[in-house]
């Protein structure tokens, strides 16, 4: 901890300015943030798979129900790409 000692309006025009290079600084980083774009890798073939809705295998019933049945789409991916 940090002790400060002064009067009210000192430590004030101290703690006013901290407040103010902290603002500044937050404000800098959002005006950068923009400027910095990731790019994006290719999906993979089983990403893509899982991607299209018509590839999806469902539970029916039980308490898995709706559920998707990834074992049943991977036997399927793996025998499709053969």
């Amino acid at each position: 901890m940090v002790k400060i000692e002064g009067t009210l309006n000192e430590l004030r025009a101290l703690l006013g300015d901290v407040e103010r290079a902290t603002t500044s600084v937050i404000e800098t980083v959002e005006e950068v943030k923009p400027a910095v774009k990731k790019t994006r890798r290719k999906l993979s073939q089983w990403q893509r798979y899982i991607k299209n809705r018509t590839n999806h295998i469902k539970f029916k019933r039980g308490p898995k129900k709706g559920r998707l049945d990834l074992a049943a789409m991977s036997k399927a991916f793996k025998r499709s790409k053969k």
